[in-house]
């Protein structure tokens, strides 16, 4: 069973900057970032898979201002986050694959979640 533990969320005013954490019991072959806004439907944001050089894979809306990165040897997941947007409002999950990445979904195919962290951009 792997753990995720967020941490980093707050909130920010519009064009500011987050950076969130994700502390993993284990490192796993695919970790991703999620958010999910009320009352829409949740959505992949930004994803790594961790064999040296296999890639990094964004969402349309977060590229040029979201990075994610890791630290194997800490087992942690960042995500960063600039340029902040109202839009950008949501609760933020951590997620663990062991196997097979999916990129693009709402989650399935993922097995290991967090608790998530929240995200709150202002005018």
């Amino acid at each position: 069973q792997v753990q995720l533990l967020e941490s980093g969320g707050g909130s920010v005013q519009a064009g500011g900057s987050l950076i969130l954490s994700c502390a993993a019991s284990e490192y796993t072959y695919c970790m991703s970032w999620f958010r999910q806004a009320p009352g829409k439907e949740r959505e992949q944001v930004a994803g790594v898979v961790t064999t040296a050089g296999r890639g990094t894979w964004y969402e349309d809306s977060v590229k040029g201002r979201f990075t994610i990165s890791e630290d194997k040897e800490k087992r942690t997941l960042y995500l960063t986050m600039r340029s902040l947007k109202l839009e950008d409002t949501a609760m933020y999950y951590c997620a663990a694959e062991l196997r097979d990445c999916v990129w693009g979904g709402s989650g399935a195919g993922w097995s290991y979640w967090g608790q998530g962290t929240q995200v709150t951009v202002s005018s």
